[in-house]
């Protein structure tokens, strides 16, 4: 590893730290030329399944995508980058178990605003809202409440078999 300061090629692992949620390495290194002290972090990069959009094309799957729409519909409520995070790992989670290959975009759907359902019913309302792109109030509403009756009898435990 690199020393940040001095660029040279000598540094010393003094402490490594699992992180809480196992899938990452904390380091505490130090240069042994000029003595500066640096963290690094190391994180397991999993292969995720490509995502079948509607149309039939396949893209690589991309976290941030889905994150800026979660991010929009959270705005202005109690609900934190790290809550946000979990989410998205338990549907990357299950999207690994149960689509390793490849996943449909409406599947993808789903499964967020399943978990947001939980988290928060006023963001899977705003999510809602923007994922099914309706076009009139009275269509918006109606299946909304279709799915807010249909999702009253799912447990959350569905979404990690």
């Amino acid at each position: 590893m690199h020393c940040p300061i001095c660029h040279a090629n000598d540094t010393k692992v003094i402490d490594s730290r699992l992180m809480p949620e196992g899938v990452s390495v904390r380091r505490r290194r130090k240069c042994e030329s000029c003595d500066n002290r640096f963290t690094t972090y190391e994180k397991i990069q999993i292969q995720m399944p490509a995502v079948v959009k509607h149309d039939g094309r396949r893209e690589s799957y991309n976290r941030e995508k889905i994150l800026c729409g979660l991010k929009k519909a959270c705005q202005k409520r109690p609900i934190s980058t790290e809550d946000l995070d979990k989410l998205m790992e338990r549907v990357e989670r299950h999207m690994l178990e149960h689509y390793p290959k490849e996943v449909k975009t409406h599947i993808i759907g789903e499964l967020t605003m399943k978990e947001l359902l939980y988290l928060d019913p006023v963001a899977y309302t705003r999510f809602a809202s923007f994922y099914w792109d309706y076009n009139d109030i009275e269509g918006f509403v109606s299946s909304l409440l279709k799915n807010l009756t249909a999702s009253k009898g799912v447990e959350r435990e569905q979404l990690q078999q």
